[in-house]
């Protein structure tokens, strides 16, 4: 079975607009770099950029999550010595508003050349205005909405499981194995016939004497 693999220029691209007014950052950097790879198309080779064209608006209207805005911190390096700084999200936010959906879609995509190249069909723009009425770019909406307290958006509350007192099974009565006693001790055991104490303390009987005469010859 052959596998479809696309060639360089033989897909059109795509031009989509999206809205990120009061869009949680990560989620909607998760929703735009599948669509800048391709993988939103069943055509999507590895080696051959398939995706399409992105642009957002109102960069300068995301939000995050949490405390992020202070715990949060990007680095930057210069290259010199003493040159890497940290700066935190607010302060970038502050001095370049489209930064922070911009490294956070840049950390989603191929560390490459091909990676750079998807990067630059990114549009991003601080107002609800953009200059690409031209393409007439396809609307969407992004993936709204924050994660609740307990981190799922609807459970199913569990149902109670009916109490069963357990109840231990009834032991079998102890049956003693009476073995029985020696033949010794079990004759000790027993009470003397009648008479024979009597017949032990009676003196025994005299023999009676031989008769003398011609008849006991």
């Amino acid at each position: 079975m052959n596998c479809y693999q696309a060639k360089a220029g033989e897909l059109a691209k795509q031009w989509y607009v999206i809205d990120a007014n009061e869009a949680v950052v990560g989620r909607l950097a998760a929703q735009i770099a599948p669509i800048l790879m391709g993988k939103h198309r069943p055509t999507y080779t590895a080696h051959i950029d398939t995706g399409d064209y992105v642009i957002v608006t109102n960069v300068d209207k995301v939000v995050f999550t949490g405390n992020k805005w202070q715990q949060k911190f990007y680095q930057r390096y210069s290259g010199h010595p003493g040159g890497q700084k940290d700066e935190q999200a607010w302060k970038l936010f502050q001095r370049h508003p489209d930064r922070i959906l911009k490294l956070a879609i840049q950390r989603m995509m191929p560390k490459n050349k091909i990676g750079r190249h998807m990067m630059s069909k990114l549009k991003l723009y601080s107002g609800p205005i953009h200059d690409h009425q031209a393409q007439a770019p396809i609307p969407l909406e992004a993936i709204d909405g924050r994660p609740s307290a307990s981190g799922a958006i609807y459970a199913i509350p569990p149902t109670p499981k009916a109490f069963k007192p357990r109840t231990k099974p009834e032991a079998a009565p102890k049956v003693e194995a009476q073995l029985p006693a020696p033949e010794s001790a079990h004759e000790a055991q027993l009470p003397p016939p009648e008479g024979a104490h009597e017949a032990q303390l009676a003196p025994p009987a005299e023999a009676p004497a031989p008769e003398s005469g011609p008849a006991a010859e």
